[in-house]
Protein backbone atom coordinates (compact mmCIF):
# COMPACT_ATOMS: atom_id res chain seq x y z
CA UNK A 1 0.00 0.00 0.00
CA UNK A 2 2.71 2.31 -1.01
CA UNK A 3 0.34 5.09 -1.46
CA UNK A 4 -2.74 4.53 0.55
CA UNK A 5 -3.78 7.86 1.63
CA UNK A 6 -7.26 8.88 0.87
CA UNK A 7 -10.53 7.34 1.77
CA UNK A 8 -12.39 6.28 -1.30
CA UNK A 9 -10.26 4.61 -3.80
CA UNK A 10 -7.57 6.93 -4.53
CA UNK A 11 -4.42 5.11 -5.39
CA UNK A 12 -2.29 7.79 -6.81
CA UNK A 13 0.84 8.43 -8.60
CA UNK A 14 2.71 5.19 -8.17
CA UNK A 15 0.39 2.31 -8.84
CA UNK A 16 -0.17 -0.13 -11.63
CA UNK A 17 1.51 -0.11 -14.98
CA UNK A 18 -0.81 -1.10 -17.81
CA UNK A 19 -3.41 1.37 -19.02
CA UNK A 20 -6.70 -0.32 -19.71
CA UNK A 21 -8.39 2.85 -20.84
CA UNK A 22 -6.25 4.90 -23.18
CA UNK A 23 -6.47 8.67 -23.52
CA UNK A 24 -8.40 8.52 -26.79
CA UNK A 25 -10.94 6.06 -25.38
CA UNK A 26 -11.34 8.01 -22.18
CA UNK A 27 -11.78 11.24 -24.11
CA UNK A 28 -14.52 9.68 -26.24
CA UNK A 29 -16.16 8.11 -23.21
CA UNK A 30 -16.16 11.25 -21.12
CA UNK A 31 -17.30 13.51 -23.92
CA UNK A 32 -20.06 11.24 -25.16
CA UNK A 33 -21.41 10.24 -21.77
CA UNK A 34 -20.87 13.37 -19.68
CA UNK A 35 -21.01 16.26 -22.09
CA UNK A 36 -24.70 15.87 -22.72
CA UNK A 37 -25.53 15.90 -19.02
CA UNK A 38 -25.94 18.88 -16.76
CA UNK A 39 -25.04 16.85 -13.69
CA UNK A 40 -22.33 18.45 -11.57
CA UNK A 41 -20.87 15.01 -10.95
CA UNK A 42 -20.65 14.23 -14.63
CA UNK A 43 -19.11 17.69 -14.94
CA UNK A 44 -16.51 16.92 -12.30
CA UNK A 45 -15.16 13.92 -14.20
CA UNK A 46 -15.24 15.73 -17.51
CA UNK A 47 -13.52 18.76 -16.00
CA UNK A 48 -10.78 16.61 -14.48
CA UNK A 49 -10.28 14.94 -17.84
CA UNK A 50 -10.04 18.27 -19.64
CA UNK A 51 -7.46 19.42 -17.11
CA UNK A 52 -5.45 16.25 -17.67
CA UNK A 53 -5.86 15.11 -14.06
CA UNK A 54 -7.66 11.90 -15.06
CA UNK A 55 -5.85 9.36 -17.22
CA UNK A 56 -8.09 6.30 -17.15
CA UNK A 57 -10.50 4.19 -15.11
CA UNK A 58 -11.01 0.64 -13.91
CA UNK A 59 -13.18 -1.24 -14.69
CA UNK A 60 -13.07 0.14 -18.20
CA UNK A 61 -16.80 0.81 -18.42
CA UNK A 62 -16.83 2.65 -15.10
CA UNK A 63 -16.33 6.03 -16.76
CA UNK A 64 -19.40 5.45 -18.88
CA UNK A 65 -22.28 4.79 -16.50
CA UNK A 66 -21.57 3.35 -13.05
CA UNK A 67 -19.14 5.89 -11.65
CA UNK A 68 -21.08 9.01 -12.72
CA UNK A 69 -24.23 7.43 -11.30
CA UNK A 70 -22.45 6.69 -8.03
CA UNK A 71 -21.15 10.24 -7.71
CA UNK A 72 -24.61 11.60 -8.47
CA UNK A 73 -26.23 9.47 -5.76
CA UNK A 74 -24.59 11.46 -2.95
CA UNK A 75 -21.30 12.35 -1.31
CA UNK A 76 -18.79 9.55 -1.84
CA UNK A 77 -15.47 8.75 -0.21
CA UNK A 78 -12.28 8.83 -2.27
CA UNK A 79 -9.02 7.35 -1.10
CA UNK A 80 -5.40 7.72 -2.05
CA UNK A 81 -2.36 6.16 -0.45
CA UNK A 82 1.16 7.37 0.28
CA UNK A 83 3.92 5.24 1.72
CA UNK A 84 6.17 7.24 4.07
CA UNK A 85 9.45 6.01 2.59
CA UNK A 86 10.89 9.52 3.05
CA UNK A 87 10.15 12.31 5.51
CA UNK A 88 8.42 14.42 2.86
CA UNK A 89 6.24 14.06 -0.19
CA UNK A 90 7.49 15.62 -3.42
CA UNK A 91 6.11 17.37 -6.50
CA UNK A 92 5.56 13.98 -8.12
CA UNK A 93 2.99 13.29 -5.38
CA UNK A 94 1.32 16.68 -5.51
CA UNK A 95 -0.99 15.77 -8.39
CA UNK A 96 -2.48 12.97 -6.30
CA UNK A 97 -3.29 15.45 -3.54
CA UNK A 98 -4.75 17.86 -6.09
CA UNK A 99 -6.99 15.07 -7.38
CA UNK A 100 -8.30 14.59 -3.85
CA UNK A 101 -8.78 18.33 -3.45
CA UNK A 102 -10.93 18.44 -6.59
CA UNK A 103 -13.17 15.70 -5.19
CA UNK A 104 -13.35 17.40 -1.81
CA UNK A 105 -14.22 20.68 -3.49
CA UNK A 106 -17.15 18.91 -5.16
CA UNK A 107 -18.46 17.84 -1.75
CA UNK A 108 -17.02 14.32 -1.56
CA UNK A 109 -15.10 12.95 1.42
CA UNK A 110 -11.43 12.10 1.04
CA UNK A 111 -9.14 9.83 2.98
CA UNK A 112 -5.38 10.01 2.92
CA UNK A 113 -3.87 6.71 3.99
CA UNK A 114 -0.28 6.78 5.12
CA UNK A 115 1.39 3.40 4.69
CA UNK A 116 3.01 2.97 8.09
CA UNK A 117 2.79 -0.79 7.54
CA UNK A 118 3.31 -1.06 3.79
CA UNK A 119 6.32 1.27 3.81
CA UNK A 120 8.13 -1.53 5.67
CA UNK A 121 7.31 -3.91 2.79
CA UNK A 122 8.05 -1.74 -0.22
CA UNK A 123 6.06 -1.25 -3.42
CA UNK A 124 7.88 -2.82 -6.41
CA UNK A 125 5.87 -0.78 -8.95
CA UNK A 126 8.18 1.22 -11.17
CA UNK A 127 11.28 0.09 -9.27
CA UNK A 128 14.27 -1.73 -10.73
CA UNK A 129 15.49 -2.95 -7.35
CA UNK A 130 14.13 -3.56 -3.87
CA UNK A 131 13.79 -0.60 -1.55
CA UNK A 132 16.17 -0.29 1.35
CA UNK A 133 14.53 -1.66 4.48
CA UNK A 134 13.31 1.04 6.86
CA UNK A 135 13.10 0.66 10.61
CA UNK A 136 9.78 1.12 12.38
CA UNK A 137 11.11 4.26 14.10
CA UNK A 138 12.09 5.88 10.79
CA UNK A 139 8.73 5.04 9.24
CA UNK A 140 6.92 6.49 12.27
CA UNK A 141 8.90 9.75 12.04
CA UNK A 142 8.29 9.96 8.29
CA UNK A 143 4.58 9.34 8.81
CA UNK A 144 4.33 12.17 11.33
CA UNK A 145 6.11 14.60 8.99
CA UNK A 146 4.00 13.70 5.95
CA UNK A 147 0.78 13.88 7.96
CA UNK A 148 1.58 17.49 8.89
CA UNK A 149 2.40 18.32 5.27
CA UNK A 150 -0.86 16.89 3.95
CA UNK A 151 -2.91 18.68 6.58
CA UNK A 152 -1.13 21.95 5.73
CA UNK A 153 -1.93 21.61 2.02
CA UNK A 154 -5.59 20.84 2.65
CA UNK A 155 -5.81 23.82 5.00
CA UNK A 156 -4.18 26.12 2.44
CA UNK A 157 -6.64 24.95 -0.20
CA UNK A 158 -9.59 25.66 2.06
CA UNK A 159 -8.27 29.12 3.02
CA UNK A 160 -7.02 30.36 -0.34
CA UNK A 161 -8.70 28.40 -3.14
CA UNK A 162 -12.20 27.36 -2.04
CA UNK A 163 -14.83 29.89 -3.06
CA UNK A 164 -17.45 28.69 -0.60
CA UNK A 165 -20.02 28.01 -3.31
CA UNK A 166 -20.64 24.54 -1.91
CA UNK A 167 -19.70 22.77 1.34
CA UNK A 168 -16.40 20.93 1.35
CA UNK A 169 -16.25 17.22 2.06
CA UNK A 170 -14.40 15.92 5.09
CA UNK A 171 -10.69 15.04 5.21
CA UNK A 172 -9.42 12.01 7.12
CA UNK A 173 -5.77 11.03 7.42
CA UNK A 174 -5.17 7.42 8.47
CA UNK A 175 -2.19 5.15 9.08
CA UNK A 176 -2.65 1.60 7.79
CA UNK A 177 -0.45 0.32 10.60
CA UNK A 178 -3.50 0.77 12.83
CA UNK A 179 -5.33 -2.12 11.16
CA UNK A 180 -2.34 -4.39 10.67
CA UNK A 181 -0.64 -4.15 14.07
CA UNK A 182 -2.91 -6.75 15.67
CA UNK A 183 -2.78 -9.21 12.77
CA UNK A 184 -0.61 -12.33 12.96
CA UNK A 185 1.00 -13.72 9.79
CA UNK A 186 -1.02 -16.95 9.89
CA UNK A 187 -4.28 -15.16 10.60
CA UNK A 188 -3.79 -12.61 7.82
CA UNK A 189 -2.86 -15.21 5.22
CA UNK A 190 -5.78 -17.40 6.25
CA UNK A 191 -8.20 -14.48 6.05
CA UNK A 192 -6.95 -12.59 2.99
CA UNK A 193 -4.42 -14.77 1.20
CA UNK A 194 -6.87 -17.44 0.09
CA UNK A 195 -8.64 -14.94 -2.19
CA UNK A 196 -5.57 -14.25 -4.34
CA UNK A 197 -4.46 -16.43 -7.26
CA UNK A 198 -0.79 -16.87 -8.02
CA UNK A 199 -1.30 -16.72 -11.77
CA UNK A 200 -3.02 -13.37 -11.55
CA UNK A 201 -0.43 -11.96 -9.16
CA UNK A 202 2.44 -13.14 -11.35
CA UNK A 203 0.86 -11.53 -14.40
CA UNK A 204 1.08 -8.01 -12.99
CA UNK A 205 3.48 -5.82 -14.95
CA UNK A 206 5.26 -4.69 -11.77
CA UNK A 207 5.97 -8.33 -10.93
CA UNK A 208 6.93 -9.42 -14.45
CA UNK A 209 9.43 -6.61 -14.92
CA UNK A 210 11.15 -7.44 -11.63
CA UNK A 211 11.21 -11.19 -12.21
CA UNK A 212 13.06 -10.57 -15.46
CA UNK A 213 15.64 -8.33 -13.78
CA UNK A 214 19.03 -9.49 -12.53
CA UNK A 215 18.07 -8.92 -8.91
CA UNK A 216 14.72 -10.65 -9.13
CA UNK A 217 11.98 -10.07 -6.57
CA UNK A 218 11.69 -10.91 -2.90
CA UNK A 219 8.69 -12.58 -1.31
CA UNK A 220 8.17 -9.41 0.73
CA UNK A 221 7.73 -7.24 -2.36
CA UNK A 222 5.61 -9.87 -4.06
CA UNK A 223 3.03 -9.69 -1.26
CA UNK A 224 2.73 -5.92 -1.51
CA UNK A 225 -0.30 -6.07 -3.80
CA UNK A 226 -2.07 -8.22 -1.20
CA UNK A 227 -1.64 -5.57 1.46
CA UNK A 228 -2.71 -2.74 -0.81
CA UNK A 229 -5.78 -4.70 -1.85
CA UNK A 230 -6.64 -5.28 1.79
CA UNK A 231 -6.28 -1.56 2.49
CA UNK A 232 -8.96 -0.86 -0.09
CA UNK A 233 -11.17 -3.58 1.42
CA UNK A 234 -10.73 -2.20 4.93
CA UNK A 235 -11.62 1.33 3.83
CA UNK A 236 -14.60 0.01 1.92
CA UNK A 237 -15.92 -1.86 4.96
CA UNK A 238 -15.25 0.82 7.58
CA UNK A 239 -15.65 4.06 5.63
CA UNK A 240 -17.76 3.00 2.66
CA UNK A 241 -14.94 3.89 0.29
CA UNK A 242 -15.70 2.90 -3.29
CA UNK A 243 -13.31 5.03 -5.35
CA UNK A 244 -9.54 4.82 -5.47
CA UNK A 245 -7.34 7.44 -7.12
CA UNK A 246 -3.87 6.39 -8.23
CA UNK A 247 -1.08 6.90 -10.69
CA UNK A 248 -0.95 4.90 -13.89
CA UNK A 249 1.93 2.80 -12.56
CA UNK A 250 -0.34 1.70 -9.70
CA UNK A 251 -3.03 0.17 -11.88
CA UNK A 252 -1.96 -3.41 -11.15
CA UNK A 253 -2.32 -2.84 -7.39
CA UNK A 254 -5.62 -1.07 -7.98
CA UNK A 255 -6.91 -4.06 -9.94
CA UNK A 256 -5.92 -6.41 -7.11
CA UNK A 257 -8.01 -4.37 -4.68
CA UNK A 258 -11.00 -4.36 -7.01
CA UNK A 259 -10.82 -8.13 -7.51
CA UNK A 260 -10.36 -8.84 -3.79
CA UNK A 261 -13.33 -6.71 -2.74
CA UNK A 262 -15.52 -8.24 -5.43
CA UNK A 263 -14.68 -11.76 -4.21
CA UNK A 264 -15.09 -11.01 -0.51
CA UNK A 265 -18.17 -8.77 -0.46
CA UNK A 266 -19.42 -8.54 -4.03
CA UNK A 267 -19.40 -4.74 -3.84
CA UNK A 268 -18.64 -2.65 -6.89
CA UNK A 269 -15.68 -0.35 -6.46
CA UNK A 270 -13.80 1.81 -8.93
CA UNK A 271 -10.38 3.18 -9.65
CA UNK A 272 -9.31 6.35 -11.40
CA UNK A 273 -5.75 6.83 -12.56
CA UNK A 274 -3.85 10.06 -12.88
CA UNK A 275 -0.81 10.66 -15.07
CA UNK A 276 2.71 10.42 -13.72
CA UNK A 277 4.46 13.77 -13.61
CA UNK A 278 7.68 13.69 -15.61
CA UNK A 279 10.56 16.06 -16.23
CA UNK A 280 11.23 17.69 -19.60
CA UNK A 281 13.37 14.69 -20.56
CA UNK A 282 10.65 12.21 -19.58
CA UNK A 283 11.98 11.13 -16.18
CA UNK A 284 9.46 10.53 -13.42
CA UNK A 285 9.65 13.25 -10.78
CA UNK A 286 10.36 11.55 -7.50
CA UNK A 287 13.01 10.75 -4.94
CA UNK A 288 13.85 7.47 -6.65
CA UNK A 289 14.65 9.36 -9.84
CA UNK A 290 16.99 11.62 -7.88
CA UNK A 291 15.36 14.86 -9.01
CA UNK A 292 12.82 15.40 -6.26
CA UNK A 293 11.43 18.81 -5.40
CA UNK A 294 10.05 18.30 -1.91
CA UNK A 295 6.88 19.65 -0.32
CA UNK A 296 8.40 20.16 3.14
CA UNK A 297 10.04 23.52 3.68
CA UNK A 298 13.13 22.14 5.42
CA UNK A 299 14.00 20.13 2.29
CA UNK A 300 12.86 22.49 -0.48
CA UNK A 301 12.23 26.11 0.51
CA UNK A 302 9.25 28.10 -0.80
CA UNK A 303 11.74 30.05 -2.94
CA UNK A 304 13.14 26.86 -4.48
CA UNK A 305 9.64 25.50 -5.17
CA UNK A 306 8.64 28.83 -6.73
CA UNK A 307 11.72 28.87 -8.93
CA UNK A 308 11.16 25.25 -10.00
CA UNK A 309 7.82 26.13 -11.58
CA UNK A 310 8.95 29.55 -12.76
CA UNK A 311 11.72 27.89 -14.78
CA UNK A 312 9.52 25.35 -16.54
CA UNK A 313 9.89 25.42 -20.34
CA UNK A 314 7.26 27.33 -22.28
CA UNK A 315 5.87 24.11 -23.75
CA UNK A 316 5.00 22.76 -20.27
CA UNK A 317 3.38 25.80 -18.70
CA UNK A 318 -0.16 25.50 -20.07
CA UNK A 319 -0.38 21.83 -19.14
CA UNK A 320 1.01 22.49 -15.67
CA UNK A 321 -1.46 25.35 -15.11
CA UNK A 322 -4.28 22.89 -15.78
CA UNK A 323 -2.78 20.14 -13.64
CA UNK A 324 -1.33 21.96 -10.64
CA UNK A 325 -3.66 24.93 -10.17
CA UNK A 326 -7.38 25.45 -9.61
CA UNK A 327 -7.68 28.27 -12.12
CA UNK A 328 -10.77 27.93 -14.36
CA UNK A 329 -9.82 26.64 -17.80
CA UNK A 330 -11.09 29.84 -19.38
CA UNK A 331 -8.69 31.82 -17.21
CA UNK A 332 -5.83 29.52 -18.18
CA UNK A 333 -6.64 30.11 -21.84
CA UNK A 334 -6.71 33.89 -21.32
CA UNK A 335 -3.41 33.75 -19.45
CA UNK A 336 -1.80 31.84 -22.30
CA UNK A 337 -3.07 34.40 -24.81
CA UNK A 338 -1.43 37.15 -22.77
CA UNK A 339 1.76 35.09 -22.65
CA UNK A 340 1.82 34.68 -26.40
CA UNK A 341 1.31 38.43 -26.89
CA UNK A 342 4.34 39.28 -24.74
CA UNK A 343 6.42 36.21 -23.81
CA UNK A 344 9.05 38.36 -22.08
CA UNK A 345 6.68 39.12 -19.20
CA UNK A 346 6.35 35.39 -18.41
CA UNK A 347 2.91 35.99 -16.93
CA UNK A 348 1.87 32.34 -17.18
CA UNK A 349 5.09 31.12 -15.55
CA UNK A 350 4.72 33.58 -12.67
CA UNK A 351 1.09 32.66 -12.08
CA UNK A 352 1.91 28.94 -12.12
CA UNK A 353 4.74 29.39 -9.62
CA UNK A 354 2.60 31.59 -7.37
CA UNK A 355 -0.43 29.28 -7.34
CA UNK A 356 1.57 26.15 -6.51
CA UNK A 357 3.69 27.86 -3.85
CA UNK A 358 0.57 29.28 -2.18
CA UNK A 359 -1.06 25.84 -2.15
CA UNK A 360 1.96 24.11 -0.64
CA UNK A 361 3.25 26.84 1.70
CA UNK A 362 0.39 29.33 2.07
CA UNK A 363 0.38 33.08 1.49
CA UNK A 364 3.33 33.60 3.86
CA UNK A 365 5.37 31.05 1.93
CA UNK A 366 4.54 32.81 -1.33
CA UNK A 367 5.62 36.16 0.11
CA UNK A 368 8.86 34.55 1.26
CA UNK A 369 9.47 33.20 -2.24
CA UNK A 370 8.88 36.62 -3.78
CA UNK A 371 11.17 38.38 -1.29
CA UNK A 372 13.91 35.85 -1.94
CA UNK A 373 13.46 36.25 -5.70
CA UNK A 374 13.75 40.03 -5.47
CA UNK A 375 16.74 39.82 -3.16
CA UNK A 376 18.67 37.36 -5.29
CA UNK A 377 17.74 38.22 -8.86
CA UNK A 378 16.78 41.88 -8.64
CA UNK A 379 19.46 43.01 -6.16
CA UNK A 380 16.76 44.50 -3.94
CA UNK A 381 18.20 45.86 -0.70
CA UNK A 382 14.67 46.45 0.56
CA UNK A 383 13.86 42.77 0.07
CA UNK A 384 17.01 41.83 2.01
CA UNK A 385 15.98 44.09 4.87
CA UNK A 386 12.52 42.52 5.03
CA UNK A 387 13.87 38.97 5.13
CA UNK A 388 14.05 36.95 8.33
CA UNK A 389 17.09 34.94 9.39
CA UNK A 390 15.26 31.76 8.32
CA UNK A 391 14.48 33.15 4.87
CA UNK A 392 18.08 34.21 4.29
CA UNK A 393 19.36 30.80 5.31
CA UNK A 394 16.82 29.13 3.01
CA UNK A 395 17.76 31.38 0.13
CA UNK A 396 21.47 30.82 0.59
CA UNK A 397 21.14 27.26 1.84
CA UNK A 398 24.81 26.45 1.42
CA UNK A 399 26.05 29.79 2.77
CA UNK A 400 27.73 29.84 6.20
CA UNK A 401 25.74 31.73 8.83
CA UNK A 402 27.74 33.69 11.43
CA UNK A 403 26.71 35.64 14.49
CA UNK A 404 29.32 38.32 15.23
CA UNK A 405 29.67 40.98 17.88
CA UNK A 406 29.56 44.42 16.28
CA UNK A 407 32.48 46.28 17.79
CA UNK A 408 33.05 50.00 17.15
CA UNK A 409 35.26 50.60 14.13
CA UNK A 410 34.67 47.20 12.51
CA UNK A 411 35.84 47.43 8.91
CA UNK A 412 35.10 45.58 5.69
CA UNK A 413 38.36 43.64 5.95
CA UNK A 414 37.57 42.75 9.58
CA UNK A 415 34.17 41.32 8.64
CA UNK A 416 35.62 39.35 5.73
CA UNK A 417 38.36 37.81 7.86
CA UNK A 418 36.08 36.95 10.79
CA UNK A 419 33.89 34.77 8.59
CA UNK A 420 36.80 33.30 6.60
CA UNK A 421 35.62 34.83 3.34
CA UNK A 422 39.11 35.83 2.21
CA UNK A 423 42.64 34.54 2.81
CA UNK A 424 44.72 36.01 5.62
CA UNK A 425 47.46 38.48 4.79
CA UNK A 426 48.10 40.68 1.76
CA UNK A 427 46.25 38.43 -0.70
CA UNK A 428 42.91 38.87 1.09
CA UNK A 429 43.47 42.61 1.39
CA UNK A 430 44.17 42.78 -2.34
CA UNK A 431 41.00 40.87 -3.17
CA UNK A 432 38.91 43.54 -1.44
CA UNK A 433 40.88 46.31 -3.13
CA UNK A 434 40.29 44.69 -6.51
CA UNK A 435 36.52 44.74 -6.00
CA UNK A 436 36.00 41.03 -5.45
CA UNK A 437 33.80 41.66 -2.39
CA UNK A 438 30.15 42.71 -2.46
CA UNK A 439 28.12 43.75 0.59
CA UNK A 440 24.34 43.77 0.28
CA UNK A 441 24.58 43.71 -3.54
CA UNK A 442 27.00 46.68 -3.60
CA UNK A 443 30.64 46.27 -4.63
CA UNK A 444 33.17 47.54 -2.10
CA UNK A 445 36.86 48.14 -2.83
CA UNK A 446 38.00 49.86 0.38
CA UNK A 447 39.26 47.31 2.91
CA UNK A 448 39.52 49.95 5.66
CA UNK A 449 35.94 51.20 5.23
CA UNK A 450 34.16 51.15 8.58
CA UNK A 451 30.83 49.34 8.39
CA UNK A 452 27.97 51.82 8.16
CA UNK A 453 24.49 50.99 9.47
CA UNK A 454 21.76 50.90 6.78
CA UNK A 455 24.46 50.53 4.10
CA UNK A 456 26.63 47.62 5.21
CA UNK A 457 24.36 46.55 8.07
CA UNK A 458 20.69 46.32 7.20
CA UNK A 459 17.82 47.34 9.46
CA UNK A 460 17.26 43.71 10.40
CA UNK A 461 20.87 43.46 11.66
CA UNK A 462 22.04 41.33 8.76
CA UNK A 463 24.82 41.62 6.21
CA UNK A 464 24.93 39.59 3.01
CA UNK A 465 28.57 39.20 2.00
CA UNK A 466 29.58 37.84 -1.39
CA UNK A 467 33.08 37.06 -2.60
CA UNK A 468 33.36 36.39 -6.31
CA UNK A 469 30.24 35.17 -8.11
CA UNK A 470 28.87 32.45 -5.88
CA UNK A 471 30.48 32.49 -2.43
CA UNK A 472 27.91 33.91 0.00
CA UNK A 473 28.21 34.52 3.73
CA UNK A 474 25.42 35.66 6.05
CA UNK A 475 26.34 37.73 9.10
CA UNK A 476 23.99 38.42 11.98
CA UNK A 477 25.40 41.34 13.98
CA UNK A 478 24.98 41.36 17.75
CA UNK A 479 25.17 44.72 19.48
CA UNK A 480 27.54 45.37 22.37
Amino acid sequence: MAASMVGICCYVWRRGSCNLLGPATLCLTLRSKFHSSSSAHHGLLLSLHKRGVLKGSFPENAAQEQLPRLLQSGAQTVYCGFDPTADSLHVGNLLALIGLLHFRGAGHHVIAVLGGATAQIGDPSGKTSEREQLSADVVEANTHSIRESIQRIFTNHELHFHDGSRPLGTVTVLNNLSWYKNWGVVGFLSEAGRHFRMGTMLSRHSVQSRLKSAEGMSLTEFTYQVFQAYDFHHLNQIYGCKIQLGGTDQLGNLMSGHEYIHKVSGEEVYGLTIPLVTSTVGDKLGKTAGNAVWLNRDKTSPFELYQFFLRQPDASVEGYLKLFTFLPLAEVEKLMEQQREDPSKRLAHKRLAAEVTKLVHGKEGLETAKRCTNALYHSSVQALEEMSDEELQELFREAPFHELLLEPGTTVIDACRKVGAIPEGPRGYQMVSDGAVWINHTRTDNPEQVLIPKLHILANGLTLLRVGKKNFYIIKWLSL
